[in-house]
């Protein structure tokens, strides 16, 4: 087909995939390697930004990079398999592509392990960014031209803002519906499965003509 020339770009956590299972996992097995307790029923309910801001409640800051490290390389083992697709989520990159474009994934997530969650669940989205949070995804969002970021987070609709991109907000994870306009977002779905009848609408528009903000 050819392309379009739209790029839409997605959050990971919550927005494709939903991660608390593997998450949970991996703190209750970081609590058992340190000693240090972190609660993961409440560590999951606030899922989005970057592990460090995470481990600063339940860790002294010297010792934040080294755990960092410890959990990231458990992750791989622990959190990648027992990680499902959110509902709707292949659907959407397809719908993309459907439609001519690209889809890229921008999350704060560490890349690597980004990667491995998108491969393991046979999802090919054109390209994955990791390691930026709210403003700084701009960075890549304006890198890759995206027109449109999809995200569940307060911060993914500051970093769709900052880059000048539509912000299509799910209300899949820890931001509610109201919360996530509040941001700023322009549009806000329940979730994934009714993306696709919206970007055909969008492109639509799109094609016409510039869309309205």
């Amino acid at each position: 087909m050819t392309s379009s020339g739209l790029t839409v770009g997605f959050d990971l956590d919550m927005t494709l995939i939903d991660s608390r299972p593997g998450i949970h996992a991996c703190y209750r097995e970081l609590t058992a390697r340190t000693g240090t307790y972190v609660d993961a029923d409440l560590a999951v309910t606030r899922l989005g930004p970057p592990l460090e801001e995470e481990l600063a409640y339940w860790f002294p800051a010297d010792d934040i990079p080294a755990v960092a490290d410890l959990y990231r390389a458990m992750y791989v083992d622990i959190a990648i398999t027992a990680t499902p697709a959110m509902p709707g989520a292949r659907q959407a990159i397809e719908a993309v592509r459907a439609a001519g474009g690209r889809a890229i994934v921008v999350t704060a997530k560490y890349e690597p392990n980004a990667k491995l969650h998108m491969k393991h669940l046979r999802i090919e989205p054109d390209a994955v960014v990791g390691n930026l949070w709210a403003e700084a995804k701009a960075d890549a969002l304006r890198e890759h031209g995206a027109d449109v970021y999809v995200g569940d987070h307060t911060g993914d609709v500051r970093g769709a803002r900052t880059a000048r991109a539509y912000s299509v907000a799910v209300a899949t994870g820890p931001c509610d519906a109201r919360e996530l306009r509040e941001a700023g977002a322009d549009v806000v779905l329940t979730d994934l499965t009714a993306f696709p009848e919206w970007l055909a609408i969008y492109a639509n528009g799109r094609a016409e003509g510039p869309a309205d903000r």
